[in-house]
């Protein structure tokens, strides 16, 4: 957790308009300042999660949030609802396939207000 005063600085060297959208959403409601840290880091620290971890470390149901990128390596057989920063096309398809739903963060951080049911993977 990091105070809002050095989230705006933070948010001040972003050039991505949807990285600051997304800050901007996490600076208005504290519930999800908890990921305030690592959205707000370097991009080089965001991680990219295969479908395979997705699909090991989530059940049916979940709400899975991804401080990076979703990548397609593996398969997904659950329904599941998954929040990320990008998604790679492969990814897309197989989330698709799976009758799961992909969605970015920042329309996730409008939906959820007060973050109920999410998991953090990293």
């Amino acid at each position: 957790m990091i105070s809002k005063t050095k989230l705006s600085r933070r948010i001040g060297n972003k050039t991505n308009p949807e990285v600051v959208e997304t800050l901007m959403l996490i600076k208005k409601n504290d519930v999800w300042n908890n990921i305030s840290r690592y959205v707000s880091g370097p991009r080089r620290k965001y991680s990219s999660v295969s479908l395979k971890k997705i699909e090991e470390q989530s059940s049916e149901g979940d709400t899975i949030i991804i401080i990076g990128k979703v990548l397609g390596n593996g398969a997904l057989t659950k329904k599941i609802r998954i929040c990320a920063m990008g998604f790679s096309e492969s990814a897309r398809e197989k989330i698709k396939l799976s009758k799961s739903e992909a969605v970015s963060l920042s329309e996730e951080l409008k939906k959820n207000k007060k973050a109920e049911g999410v998991k953090i993977i990293r």
